[in-house]
């Protein structure tokens, strides 16, 4: 029998696997796309100083090979209507940086790498369709008949998780209504953009719908907030695309666009992060969805993982399957509030933003409300809580 089997091959999958090689167990991982499948997008794009410290952890060094190549910038820059109404440039840190920048894609690169080196066992292509869980293990069976005993089987495959389906256990939550797109783009050589986080509310050149740009290695991402009624082919192809983004960030980008990709916002907790007997254990988006705002998904899903490691090793899941689930509710919570900051069907809410933006000039404060109030709430562990731009 196995001691744990680790399904999904995501950043997520890849931390849970690591920090159980890191504790002295025999790991397999179970992916069911093939080895060389191709992940586009930048997708997750934070890996803030905290998740950066768990990964040290699994793997001393791993936190210093992903800063090294990520992109940390230094600048944070609000504006309203067109307005500057919030600036702040940090200084440079003289310790581990605050976060780090960095698309997915190579974010798991890294981490396959620190796994091939733990000596993890993987298996490509190994959908798991069955879970059968008992007092004293669980059993996997994928779609080609193959099947895993295990101790324990922690369950990273995704938001369309096969193994939480398999065990019946719920979502529960909201869908957001609308649509966001999310483009990301190569640097231009010669003519890269300042590497500044720029936030805009309601910004002139795409009809007063908001706007973000972050940079990270080699490029960066571009994120509009569409309203109820707007549709996919007039924003969200790479068609339309290369008609609104020079309004957002000047000419000469198009030709380098990276990735279109169009969301929906869901918030949604799993009715329990463990089976009844105890033996699988959900983290990451097979256990929670949250909007992307506060970086709050792969940042909370690693810290899901390396608290999973731990209920393994102690061999006492409930404390775990408690305690990761609250903090994905206040996750939910915290997602719940930038929600009803970025997208205000309160006429309220509108009014306090145009009030802020025009008391800025004299009133600091009220350009620093601006600022923070799209991440969500500023209180709570910062592991627990997933982080924040």
């Amino acid at each position: 029998m196995t001691a744990v089997v680790v399904v999904g091959a995501g950043p997520v999958g890849l931390s849970a696997a690591l920090a159980l090689r890191a504790r002295g167990l025999p790991v397999v991982l179970l992916e069911a796309d093939p080895k060389d499948r191709a992940r586009p997008g930048s997708r997750a794009l934070f890996v803030h100083r905290e998740t950066l410290a768990l990964l040290d952890g699994m793997q001393p060094g791993l936190a210093g090979e992903i800063t090294s190549y990520g992109r940390t910038w230094q600048t944070k820059r609000t504006l309203y209507r067109g307005r500057e109404v919030y600036a702040r440039t940090f200084p440079a840190p003289k310790g581990p940086p605050p976060f780090t920048s960095l698309r997915q894609v190579d974010t798991e690169r890294f981490l396959r790498a620190a796994c091939e080196r733990a000596g993890v066992e993987f298996v490509w292509e190994a959908r798991v369709t069955e879970v059968r869980t008992t007092a004293r293990g669980a059993r996997l069976t994928c779609a080609d008949g193959r099947k895993w005993n295990c101790s324990y089987a922690v369950a990273a495959d995704g938001a369309h998780s096969a193994v939480r389906r398999a065990l019946g256990i719920s979502m529960e939550g909201e869908r957001g209504e609308g649509f966001h797109v999310v483009v990301d783009v190569a640097d231009t050589p010669g003519a890269e953009l300042p590497p500044e986080r720029v936030f805009h509310y309601e910004h002139p050149g795409v009809g007063g719908r908001s706007v973000m740009r972050v940079p990270f290695t080699g490029g960066f991402q571009v994120d509009l907030q569409c309203r109820d009624g707007d549709l996919q082919e007039e924003f969200g192809t790479e068609e339309a695309v290369r008609r609104w983004l020079p309004a957002v960030v000047g000419e000469g980008h198009g030709d380098r666009i990276l990735w279109v990709s169009t969301y929906h916002f869901l918030r949604k907790v799993a009715a329990s992060f463990t089976d009844p007997h105890r033996r699988v254990l959900l983290v990451g988006e097979a256990a929670h969805l949250f909007p992307p705002f506060g970086a709050r998904g792969m940042n909370s899903g690693i810290a899901d993982a390396a608290a999973a490691a731990d209920a393994v090793v102690s061999g006492v899941v409930e404390p775990f399957a408690d305690v990761r689930r609250s903090a994905a509710l206040f996750n939910s919570e915290a997602a719940g509030t930038a929600l009803d900051h970025l997208r205000p069907r309160r006429r309220t809410v509108r009014l306090r933003q145009r009030a802020a933006a025009a008391l800025s000039p004299v009133l600091p404060w009220c350009g620093e409300w601006l600022e923070h109030a799209p991440y969500g709430p500023r209180h709570g562990a910062p592991v627990v809580a997933g982080g924040k731009y």
